[in-house]
């Protein structure tokens, strides 16, 4: 309507009408688009997030770090039956 009173010509304004509702369809279709590769680039950072953490917990152990664990365990579980048999008479 403002481009029919300021132009005071209707194929001018039919004209502008149909493209602007182009240009509003093409950036329509582009932020479609920009958000699906949006999503689809944030799906491969998590998944290779999850790779990493994967990786990281399965890394090599070698047979020392388990005896390790072992001692550290039985130590804690001394331990805490010594502290039982103080609180018995």
């Amino acid at each position: 309507m403002t481009v029919c009173f300021a132009s005071h010509s209707i194929p001018l304004a039919i004209v502008t009408t149909l493209a602007c509702s182009l240009l509003l369809q093409v950036v329509y279709f582009a932020s479609v688009l920009f958000l699906i590769w949006r999503s689809g680039s944030a799906r491969e950072a998590r998944q290779s997030a999850d790779v990493l953490d994967r990786g990281h917990q399965l890394r090599y152990q070698s047979p020392d770090d388990d005896e390790g664990r072992n001692e550290a365990s039985d130590v804690s579980l001394r331990n805490q039956m010594l502290g039982i048999s103080m609180l018995l008479p």
